[in-house]
Protein backbone atom coordinates (compact mmCIF):
# COMPACT_ATOMS: atom_id res chain seq x y z
CA UNK A 1 0.00 0.00 0.00
CA UNK A 2 1.41 3.26 -0.98
CA UNK A 3 2.40 5.45 1.75
CA UNK A 4 0.37 7.36 4.21
CA UNK A 5 1.02 10.11 6.51
CA UNK A 6 -1.41 12.24 9.11
CA UNK A 7 -0.67 14.80 11.51
CA UNK A 8 -1.14 13.67 15.54
CA UNK A 9 -1.27 16.44 17.07
CA UNK A 10 1.12 16.13 19.25
CA UNK A 11 1.09 19.82 20.65
CA UNK A 12 -1.77 19.93 22.43
CA UNK A 13 -3.07 18.58 25.36
CA UNK A 14 -6.28 16.91 24.19
CA UNK A 15 -6.99 15.62 27.93
CA UNK A 16 -6.60 18.74 29.33
CA UNK A 17 -10.68 18.39 30.17
CA UNK A 18 -13.98 16.74 29.04
CA UNK A 19 -15.82 18.95 28.82
CA UNK A 20 -16.48 19.55 25.28
CA UNK A 21 -17.06 16.26 24.81
CA UNK A 22 -19.49 16.27 27.40
CA UNK A 23 -21.54 18.88 25.38
CA UNK A 24 -21.05 16.99 22.14
CA UNK A 25 -23.35 14.50 24.26
CA UNK A 26 -25.79 16.70 24.95
CA UNK A 27 -26.11 18.17 21.62
CA UNK A 28 -27.34 15.11 19.43
CA UNK A 29 -29.83 16.88 17.63
CA UNK A 30 -31.50 15.25 14.79
CA UNK A 31 -32.31 18.70 12.77
CA UNK A 32 -28.73 18.61 11.19
CA UNK A 33 -27.26 16.14 8.53
CA UNK A 34 -24.11 14.08 10.28
CA UNK A 35 -23.42 12.76 7.26
CA UNK A 36 -22.85 15.92 5.57
CA UNK A 37 -21.04 18.01 8.20
CA UNK A 38 -17.50 18.89 7.40
CA UNK A 39 -14.65 16.24 8.70
CA UNK A 40 -12.68 18.44 11.54
CA UNK A 41 -9.59 16.08 11.08
CA UNK A 42 -8.24 14.54 14.11
CA UNK A 43 -9.25 16.92 16.45
CA UNK A 44 -10.17 15.44 20.04
CA UNK A 45 -9.07 11.88 19.27
CA UNK A 46 -6.98 11.30 21.82
CA UNK A 47 -9.40 12.85 24.48
CA UNK A 48 -12.22 10.78 23.10
CA UNK A 49 -10.08 7.49 22.58
CA UNK A 50 -8.89 8.52 26.33
CA UNK A 51 -12.74 8.55 27.83
CA UNK A 52 -13.61 5.37 25.92
CA UNK A 53 -10.50 3.30 27.35
CA UNK A 54 -11.57 4.89 30.86
CA UNK A 55 -15.29 4.09 30.39
CA UNK A 56 -14.12 0.49 29.63
CA UNK A 57 -11.48 -0.46 32.14
CA UNK A 58 -14.05 1.33 34.65
CA UNK A 59 -17.30 -0.44 33.67
CA UNK A 60 -15.07 -3.65 33.74
CA UNK A 61 -14.19 -3.15 37.24
CA UNK A 62 -17.82 -1.78 38.08
CA UNK A 63 -18.97 -4.85 36.82
CA UNK A 64 -17.00 -7.23 38.75
CA UNK A 65 -17.90 -5.19 41.75
CA UNK A 66 -21.46 -5.70 41.35
CA UNK A 67 -23.10 -9.03 41.87
CA UNK A 68 -25.63 -9.02 38.73
CA UNK A 69 -22.83 -7.97 36.22
CA UNK A 70 -22.13 -11.75 35.03
CA UNK A 71 -25.75 -11.91 34.16
CA UNK A 72 -25.71 -8.51 32.14
CA UNK A 73 -22.74 -10.17 30.27
CA UNK A 74 -24.25 -13.76 29.71
CA UNK A 75 -27.61 -11.77 28.78
CA UNK A 76 -25.22 -9.20 26.08
CA UNK A 77 -23.48 -13.13 25.02
CA UNK A 78 -27.00 -14.42 24.48
CA UNK A 79 -28.29 -11.44 22.09
CA UNK A 80 -24.90 -11.82 19.85
CA UNK A 81 -25.03 -15.54 19.89
CA UNK A 82 -28.41 -15.09 18.43
CA UNK A 83 -26.76 -12.64 15.97
CA UNK A 84 -24.01 -15.05 15.32
CA UNK A 85 -26.21 -17.64 14.65
CA UNK A 86 -28.01 -15.85 12.00
CA UNK A 87 -24.33 -15.30 10.08
CA UNK A 88 -23.88 -18.53 10.22
CA UNK A 89 -27.20 -19.59 8.43
CA UNK A 90 -27.54 -16.90 6.01
CA UNK A 91 -27.73 -17.79 2.66
CA UNK A 92 -26.00 -15.36 0.68
CA UNK A 93 -27.30 -14.71 -3.59
CA UNK A 94 -25.79 -16.44 -5.81
CA UNK A 95 -23.74 -14.00 -8.25
CA UNK A 96 -24.39 -12.22 -10.88
CA UNK A 97 -23.83 -13.98 -14.54
CA UNK A 98 -20.52 -12.18 -16.10
CA UNK A 99 -21.38 -9.43 -18.53
CA UNK A 100 -21.24 -11.07 -22.59
CA UNK A 101 -18.74 -8.45 -24.02
CA UNK A 102 -18.59 -10.14 -27.19
CA UNK A 103 -22.19 -9.55 -27.46
CA UNK A 104 -22.92 -6.79 -26.41
CA UNK A 105 -22.68 -3.20 -27.64
CA UNK A 106 -19.31 -1.39 -26.01
CA UNK A 107 -20.88 1.94 -25.82
CA UNK A 108 -23.62 -0.02 -23.44
CA UNK A 109 -21.08 -1.13 -20.75
CA UNK A 110 -20.58 1.04 -17.67
CA UNK A 111 -16.86 2.97 -18.11
CA UNK A 112 -14.17 2.25 -15.51
CA UNK A 113 -11.54 4.45 -14.41
CA UNK A 114 -9.03 2.01 -12.04
CA UNK A 115 -6.47 3.94 -9.87
CA UNK A 116 -3.41 2.97 -8.59
CA UNK A 117 -1.38 5.41 -6.13
CA UNK A 118 1.93 3.95 -6.25
CA UNK A 119 5.51 5.01 -4.46
CA UNK A 120 8.78 3.53 -5.04
CA UNK A 121 6.86 0.31 -6.69
CA UNK A 122 9.53 0.07 -9.51
CA UNK A 123 9.46 -4.22 -8.87
CA UNK A 124 5.93 -4.59 -9.30
CA UNK A 125 4.75 -1.67 -11.09
CA UNK A 126 5.10 -3.23 -14.78
CA UNK A 127 3.63 -6.31 -13.69
CA UNK A 128 0.34 -4.70 -12.59
CA UNK A 129 0.12 -1.93 -15.61
CA UNK A 130 0.41 -4.78 -17.65
CA UNK A 131 -2.12 -6.61 -16.16
CA UNK A 132 -4.69 -4.26 -15.35
CA UNK A 133 -4.48 -2.80 -19.65
CA UNK A 134 -4.86 -6.40 -20.89
CA UNK A 135 -8.53 -7.24 -19.53
CA UNK A 136 -10.97 -8.69 -21.33
CA UNK A 137 -12.87 -5.87 -21.71
CA UNK A 138 -13.15 -3.54 -24.44
CA UNK A 139 -10.24 -1.39 -23.56
CA UNK A 140 -12.02 2.11 -25.16
CA UNK A 141 -14.55 1.22 -21.94
CA UNK A 142 -12.42 2.10 -19.71
CA UNK A 143 -8.85 3.70 -17.98
CA UNK A 144 -6.23 3.36 -15.64
CA UNK A 145 -4.39 6.06 -13.66
CA UNK A 146 -1.33 5.82 -12.28
CA UNK A 147 -0.56 8.31 -9.29
CA UNK A 148 3.65 8.16 -9.31
CA UNK A 149 3.59 9.79 -5.93
CA UNK A 150 7.09 11.64 -5.87
CA UNK A 151 8.58 8.12 -6.52
CA UNK A 152 12.58 8.34 -5.84
CA UNK A 153 13.35 4.78 -7.74
CA UNK A 154 12.52 4.01 -11.57
CA UNK A 155 8.69 4.12 -10.86
CA UNK A 156 8.16 7.20 -13.08
CA UNK A 157 10.06 6.54 -15.60
CA UNK A 158 8.84 2.70 -16.50
CA UNK A 159 5.32 4.51 -16.01
CA UNK A 160 6.16 7.23 -19.02
CA UNK A 161 7.91 4.30 -21.45
CA UNK A 162 4.57 1.79 -21.02
CA UNK A 163 2.70 5.13 -21.58
CA UNK A 164 3.36 4.82 -25.08
CA UNK A 165 2.46 1.10 -25.10
CA UNK A 166 -1.03 1.47 -23.73
CA UNK A 167 -3.41 3.79 -24.78
CA UNK A 168 -5.72 3.41 -21.67
CA UNK A 169 -2.97 4.31 -19.62
CA UNK A 170 -2.32 7.73 -17.88
CA UNK A 171 0.17 9.15 -15.38
CA UNK A 172 0.23 11.64 -12.83
CA UNK A 173 3.53 12.53 -11.43
CA UNK A 174 3.15 14.36 -7.90
CA UNK A 175 5.21 16.77 -6.52
CA UNK A 176 7.36 16.29 -3.29
CA UNK A 177 4.98 19.17 -1.87
CA UNK A 178 1.84 16.53 -2.02
CA UNK A 179 -0.09 16.17 0.68
CA UNK A 180 -2.24 13.49 2.02
CA UNK A 181 -0.57 10.07 1.58
CA UNK A 182 -2.63 7.73 -0.76
CA UNK A 183 -6.09 9.67 0.12
CA UNK A 184 -4.49 12.65 -1.53
CA UNK A 185 -2.80 11.03 -4.58
CA UNK A 186 -6.65 9.34 -5.45
CA UNK A 187 -8.21 13.16 -4.81
CA UNK A 188 -5.89 14.63 -6.82
CA UNK A 189 -6.99 12.52 -9.84
CA UNK A 190 -10.19 11.78 -9.44
CA UNK A 191 -11.37 14.92 -11.22
CA UNK A 192 -9.51 13.86 -14.20
CA UNK A 193 -11.13 10.34 -14.34
CA UNK A 194 -14.28 9.43 -16.54
CA UNK A 195 -15.48 6.53 -15.48
CA UNK A 196 -19.06 5.77 -13.40
CA UNK A 197 -17.08 3.13 -11.13
CA UNK A 198 -14.03 3.70 -9.70
CA UNK A 199 -11.74 1.07 -8.94
CA UNK A 200 -8.62 0.92 -6.58
CA UNK A 201 -5.89 -1.07 -6.41
CA UNK A 202 -2.24 -1.24 -4.39
CA UNK A 203 0.69 -1.89 -6.48
CA UNK A 204 1.20 -5.52 -5.65
CA UNK A 205 -2.41 -6.49 -6.95
CA UNK A 206 -2.66 -9.44 -9.46
CA UNK A 207 -5.95 -9.87 -11.16
CA UNK A 208 -7.92 -12.61 -13.62
CA UNK A 209 -8.60 -10.85 -17.24
CA UNK A 210 -12.30 -11.22 -16.40
CA UNK A 211 -12.53 -9.36 -13.56
CA UNK A 212 -14.69 -6.19 -14.97
CA UNK A 213 -16.65 -9.14 -16.16
CA UNK A 214 -17.83 -10.28 -13.21
CA UNK A 215 -17.88 -7.31 -10.56
CA UNK A 216 -19.84 -4.64 -13.08
CA UNK A 217 -23.28 -7.01 -13.57
CA UNK A 218 -23.05 -6.54 -9.33
CA UNK A 219 -23.72 -3.15 -9.54
CA UNK A 220 -26.96 -3.49 -11.61
CA UNK A 221 -28.24 -3.65 -7.90
CA UNK A 222 -29.32 0.38 -7.47
CA UNK A 223 -28.32 0.32 -3.89
CA UNK A 224 -24.99 -0.77 -3.89
CA UNK A 225 -22.69 1.93 -3.66
CA UNK A 226 -18.92 0.19 -3.73
CA UNK A 227 -18.03 -3.96 -4.19
CA UNK A 228 -14.84 -5.32 -1.96
CA UNK A 229 -13.50 -8.48 -4.06
CA UNK A 230 -12.22 -11.32 -1.88
CA UNK A 231 -7.91 -10.18 -1.08
CA UNK A 232 -5.95 -13.29 -1.20
CA UNK A 233 -2.02 -13.96 -0.35
CA UNK A 234 0.40 -15.04 -2.64
CA UNK A 235 1.11 -17.78 -0.11
CA UNK A 236 2.71 -20.63 -2.42
CA UNK A 237 5.96 -18.18 -2.23
CA UNK A 238 6.38 -19.14 1.07
CA UNK A 239 4.69 -22.25 2.10
CA UNK A 240 6.42 -22.70 5.37
CA UNK A 241 5.83 -19.01 6.64
CA UNK A 242 3.57 -19.03 9.97
CA UNK A 243 2.54 -15.84 9.33
CA UNK A 244 1.56 -15.90 5.34
CA UNK A 245 -0.24 -18.98 6.46
CA UNK A 246 -2.16 -17.64 9.01
CA UNK A 247 -2.95 -14.67 6.41
CA UNK A 248 -4.41 -16.98 4.08
CA UNK A 249 -7.01 -18.63 6.80
CA UNK A 250 -7.61 -14.57 7.98
CA UNK A 251 -8.46 -13.05 4.80
CA UNK A 252 -11.04 -16.50 4.05
CA UNK A 253 -12.65 -15.73 7.52
CA UNK A 254 -12.96 -11.99 6.62
CA UNK A 255 -14.31 -12.73 3.31
CA UNK A 256 -16.38 -15.37 4.83
CA UNK A 257 -17.58 -12.98 7.91
CA UNK A 258 -18.26 -9.99 5.31
CA UNK A 259 -20.67 -11.80 2.96
CA UNK A 260 -22.51 -13.42 5.78
CA UNK A 261 -23.05 -9.74 7.27
CA UNK A 262 -24.24 -8.45 3.98
CA UNK A 263 -26.63 -11.02 3.44
CA UNK A 264 -28.67 -10.28 6.83
CA UNK A 265 -28.44 -6.68 6.35
CA UNK A 266 -25.44 -6.05 8.29
CA UNK A 267 -22.01 -4.12 7.02
CA UNK A 268 -19.54 -4.77 4.48
CA UNK A 269 -15.89 -3.22 4.65
CA UNK A 270 -13.74 -2.56 2.12
CA UNK A 271 -10.38 -3.46 2.32
CA UNK A 272 -8.48 -1.17 -0.13
CA UNK A 273 -7.12 -3.55 -2.34
CA UNK A 274 -9.47 -4.46 -4.83
CA UNK A 275 -12.08 -2.14 -4.18
CA UNK A 276 -15.15 -0.55 -6.85
CA UNK A 277 -16.96 2.17 -5.16
CA UNK A 278 -19.64 4.07 -7.62
CA UNK A 279 -19.05 7.54 -8.21
CA UNK A 280 -22.20 8.54 -7.77
CA UNK A 281 -21.60 7.27 -3.70
CA UNK A 282 -18.20 8.98 -4.16
CA UNK A 283 -18.72 12.32 -4.57
CA UNK A 284 -21.79 11.76 -2.12
CA UNK A 285 -19.19 11.33 0.58
CA UNK A 286 -16.83 13.75 -0.29
CA UNK A 287 -13.92 11.39 -1.94
CA UNK A 288 -11.11 9.76 0.35
CA UNK A 289 -10.66 11.53 3.58
CA UNK A 290 -7.20 12.90 3.92
CA UNK A 291 -6.52 12.97 7.93
CA UNK A 292 -6.86 9.03 8.36
CA UNK A 293 -4.15 6.48 8.15
CA UNK A 294 -6.84 3.65 6.67
CA UNK A 295 -8.96 5.06 3.84
CA UNK A 296 -10.53 2.07 3.17
CA UNK A 297 -12.02 1.87 6.38
CA UNK A 298 -13.01 5.11 7.03
CA UNK A 299 -15.01 5.23 3.43
CA UNK A 300 -16.57 2.06 4.39
CA UNK A 301 -18.24 3.77 7.52
CA UNK A 302 -19.20 7.17 5.46
CA UNK A 303 -21.03 5.15 2.63
CA UNK A 304 -23.13 3.26 5.21
CA UNK A 305 -23.47 6.46 6.76
CA UNK A 306 -25.16 7.65 3.71
CA UNK A 307 -27.32 4.81 2.76
CA UNK A 308 -25.20 3.34 0.55
CA UNK A 309 -24.58 -0.72 1.04
CA UNK A 310 -21.36 -2.52 0.14
CA UNK A 311 -20.86 -6.09 -1.10
CA UNK A 312 -18.40 -8.76 -0.62
CA UNK A 313 -17.63 -11.10 -4.10
CA UNK A 314 -15.61 -14.25 -2.95
CA UNK A 315 -15.20 -14.38 -6.77
CA UNK A 316 -13.04 -13.02 -8.50
CA UNK A 317 -10.17 -12.56 -5.83
CA UNK A 318 -7.19 -9.85 -6.05
CA UNK A 319 -3.67 -11.22 -4.61
CA UNK A 320 -0.92 -9.43 -3.23
CA UNK A 321 1.90 -10.07 -1.31
CA UNK A 322 1.82 -11.15 1.99
CA UNK A 323 3.61 -10.06 5.20
CA UNK A 324 6.39 -12.83 6.50
CA UNK A 325 8.29 -10.68 9.35
CA UNK A 326 6.72 -10.55 12.72
CA UNK A 327 7.57 -7.41 13.22
CA UNK A 328 6.26 -5.80 10.08
CA UNK A 329 2.92 -7.79 10.52
CA UNK A 330 2.77 -5.86 13.79
CA UNK A 331 3.44 -2.53 12.75
CA UNK A 332 0.32 -2.72 10.11
CA UNK A 333 -1.73 -4.13 12.03
CA UNK A 334 -1.31 -1.41 14.68
CA UNK A 335 -1.79 0.69 11.99
CA UNK A 336 -5.23 -0.60 10.71
CA UNK A 337 -6.52 -1.18 14.20
CA UNK A 338 -5.60 2.43 15.10
CA UNK A 339 -7.29 3.66 11.87
CA UNK A 340 -10.75 1.28 12.73
CA UNK A 341 -10.37 2.62 15.90
CA UNK A 342 -10.44 6.07 14.76
CA UNK A 343 -13.49 6.00 12.36
CA UNK A 344 -15.52 5.65 15.53
CA UNK A 345 -14.17 8.21 17.17
CA UNK A 346 -14.59 10.28 14.10
CA UNK A 347 -18.10 9.54 13.64
CA UNK A 348 -19.81 8.80 16.87
CA UNK A 349 -22.39 11.02 16.57
CA UNK A 350 -23.94 9.75 13.42
CA UNK A 351 -23.53 6.34 14.75
CA UNK A 352 -25.46 7.51 17.72
CA UNK A 353 -28.54 8.58 15.96
CA UNK A 354 -28.41 5.17 13.99
CA UNK A 355 -27.95 6.73 10.57
CA UNK A 356 -26.83 3.56 8.98
CA UNK A 357 -30.20 1.95 10.09
CA UNK A 358 -31.47 -0.49 12.94
CA UNK A 359 -29.87 -3.72 11.18
CA UNK A 360 -26.50 -2.55 10.25
CA UNK A 361 -26.17 -0.51 13.47
CA UNK A 362 -26.46 -3.48 15.46
CA UNK A 363 -24.36 -5.33 13.36
CA UNK A 364 -21.51 -2.20 14.22
CA UNK A 365 -22.00 -3.03 17.72
CA UNK A 366 -21.50 -6.61 17.97
CA UNK A 367 -18.48 -6.49 16.20
CA UNK A 368 -16.90 -3.42 18.07
CA UNK A 369 -17.59 -5.04 21.06
CA UNK A 370 -15.61 -8.61 19.75
CA UNK A 371 -12.83 -6.42 17.90
CA UNK A 372 -12.31 -3.36 20.17
CA UNK A 373 -14.38 -3.95 23.47
CA UNK A 374 -12.80 -7.39 24.09
CA UNK A 375 -9.73 -7.06 23.81
CA UNK A 376 -9.64 -3.46 25.76
CA UNK A 377 -11.51 -4.94 28.34
CA UNK A 378 -9.19 -8.21 28.95
CA UNK A 379 -6.36 -6.49 30.88
CA UNK A 380 -8.45 -5.47 33.86
CA UNK A 381 -10.81 -8.45 33.57
CA UNK A 382 -8.25 -10.34 34.32
CA UNK A 383 -6.55 -8.71 36.90
CA UNK A 384 -10.48 -8.15 38.67
CA UNK A 385 -10.92 -12.61 38.07
CA UNK A 386 -7.14 -12.90 40.08
CA UNK A 387 -7.90 -10.61 42.38
CA UNK A 388 -11.95 -11.86 43.23
CA UNK A 389 -10.77 -15.74 42.85
CA UNK A 390 -13.35 -15.38 39.54
CA UNK A 391 -13.71 -16.35 36.29
CA UNK A 392 -12.88 -13.54 33.79
CA UNK A 393 -15.85 -11.89 33.51
CA UNK A 394 -16.54 -11.40 29.59
CA UNK A 395 -15.31 -15.38 29.15
CA UNK A 396 -18.60 -16.10 27.57
CA UNK A 397 -18.05 -13.27 24.80
CA UNK A 398 -14.30 -14.45 24.17
CA UNK A 399 -16.04 -18.27 23.61
CA UNK A 400 -18.58 -17.00 20.77
CA UNK A 401 -16.24 -15.12 19.10
CA UNK A 402 -13.81 -18.42 18.91
CA UNK A 403 -16.71 -20.67 18.01
CA UNK A 404 -17.70 -18.41 15.51
CA UNK A 405 -14.45 -17.86 14.46
CA UNK A 406 -13.65 -21.58 14.29
CA UNK A 407 -16.66 -22.11 12.05
CA UNK A 408 -16.09 -19.20 9.67
CA UNK A 409 -12.63 -19.76 9.25
CA UNK A 410 -12.98 -23.74 8.40
CA UNK A 411 -16.29 -22.75 6.18
CA UNK A 412 -14.16 -19.70 4.27
CA UNK A 413 -11.28 -21.69 3.76
CA UNK A 414 -13.16 -24.43 2.00
CA UNK A 415 -14.94 -21.77 -0.21
CA UNK A 416 -11.56 -20.29 -1.39
CA UNK A 417 -10.71 -23.68 -2.27
CA UNK A 418 -13.60 -24.12 -4.14
CA UNK A 419 -13.44 -20.73 -5.63
CA UNK A 420 -9.65 -21.59 -6.97
CA UNK A 421 -10.53 -25.18 -8.05
CA UNK A 422 -10.40 -24.64 -12.57
CA UNK A 423 -14.32 -25.67 -13.60
CA UNK A 424 -13.19 -29.70 -15.02
CA UNK A 425 -12.25 -30.45 -10.65
CA UNK A 426 -15.12 -28.76 -9.40
CA UNK A 427 -17.05 -31.19 -11.72
CA UNK A 428 -15.02 -34.32 -10.55
CA UNK A 429 -16.44 -36.86 -8.09
CA UNK A 430 -14.03 -37.39 -5.47
CA UNK A 431 -13.58 -40.31 -3.74
CA UNK A 432 -14.44 -40.74 0.16
CA UNK A 433 -11.10 -40.87 0.92
CA UNK A 434 -10.20 -37.44 -0.71
CA UNK A 435 -12.83 -35.35 0.57
CA UNK A 436 -11.63 -36.59 4.06
CA UNK A 437 -7.89 -35.70 3.54
CA UNK A 438 -8.52 -32.27 2.43
CA UNK A 439 -11.16 -31.58 5.36
CA UNK A 440 -8.71 -32.73 7.63
CA UNK A 441 -6.05 -30.30 5.91
CA UNK A 442 -8.69 -27.33 5.74
CA UNK A 443 -9.48 -28.55 9.44
CA UNK A 444 -5.40 -27.65 10.38
CA UNK A 445 -5.31 -24.68 8.67
CA UNK A 446 -8.22 -23.57 10.29
CA UNK A 447 -6.60 -24.29 14.32
CA UNK A 448 -3.05 -23.05 12.61
CA UNK A 449 -5.53 -19.70 11.59
CA UNK A 450 -6.70 -19.83 15.05
CA UNK A 451 -3.43 -19.42 17.00
CA UNK A 452 -1.97 -17.07 14.59
CA UNK A 453 -5.17 -14.61 15.02
CA UNK A 454 -4.50 -14.36 18.60
CA UNK A 455 -1.72 -11.54 18.04
CA UNK A 456 -4.85 -9.18 17.88
CA UNK A 457 -5.41 -9.07 21.53
CA UNK A 458 -1.99 -7.40 22.49
CA UNK A 459 -2.28 -4.95 19.67
CA UNK A 460 -5.36 -4.28 19.88
CA UNK A 461 -4.92 -3.65 23.75
CA UNK A 462 -1.87 -1.71 23.34
CA UNK A 463 -3.24 0.82 20.22
CA UNK A 464 -6.18 1.61 22.06
CA UNK A 465 -4.18 2.81 25.37
CA UNK A 466 -1.48 4.32 23.02
CA UNK A 467 -3.93 5.99 21.34
CA UNK A 468 -4.88 7.68 24.39
CA UNK A 469 -1.78 8.35 26.24
CA UNK A 470 0.94 8.86 23.71
CA UNK A 471 1.34 11.99 22.11
CA UNK A 472 2.85 11.59 18.58
CA UNK A 473 3.48 14.85 15.68
CA UNK A 474 4.28 12.53 11.97
CA UNK A 475 4.54 8.86 10.98
CA UNK A 476 5.33 7.83 7.85
CA UNK A 477 4.16 3.98 6.95
CA UNK A 478 5.56 2.76 3.31
CA UNK A 479 4.77 -0.71 2.72
CA UNK A 480 7.88 -2.06 0.51
CA UNK A 481 7.03 -4.86 -2.46
CA UNK A 482 9.71 -6.67 -4.02
CA UNK A 483 7.91 -8.46 -6.65
CA UNK A 484 8.40 -11.86 -4.75
CA UNK A 485 6.54 -12.00 -2.31
CA UNK A 486 8.86 -10.72 0.85
CA UNK A 487 7.12 -7.43 2.09
CA UNK A 488 7.89 -5.30 4.64
CA UNK A 489 7.05 -2.09 6.49
CA UNK A 490 9.24 0.90 6.95
CA UNK A 491 8.18 3.01 9.60
CA UNK A 492 9.86 6.11 10.95
CA UNK A 493 8.82 9.15 13.27
CA UNK A 494 9.26 12.51 13.59
CA UNK A 495 10.88 13.32 16.88
CA UNK A 496 8.31 14.69 19.68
Amino acid sequence: MPENSWPENGSRNELESLSSLLVDLSDLSDSEDPGNQPFHGMEGRRRKAAMVLAMIWSGTIVLHLLSWGYWLVLGLTTLMGIHAVRILLARPLPLPEPLDTCNSDPETLPFVSLLVAAKNEEAVIGRLVKMLCELDYPSSRYELWVIDDNSTDRTGILLDQMKEQYRQLHVFHRGAGASGGKSGALNQVLPLTQGDIIAVFDADAQVTDDLLKRVLPVFDRPQIGAIQVRKSVLAYLHPNNFWLQGQVAEMALDTYIQRQRVTIGGIGELRGNGQFVRRTALNQCGGWNEETITDDLDLTLRLHLHRWDIDVMTVPAVEEEGITKAVALWHQRNRWIEGGYQRYLDYWRPLMRNRMGTRKTLDMMMFYITQYLLPTAAIPDFFMAIVRNRPMLFSPIAELTIFLSLVGMFTGLRQVKAAQASLPQEKRVLSDRDRWQSIGVTLLQTLLGIVYMLHWIPIVSSTTARMSIRPKRLKWVKTIHHGTGDVWLDVTEQPE
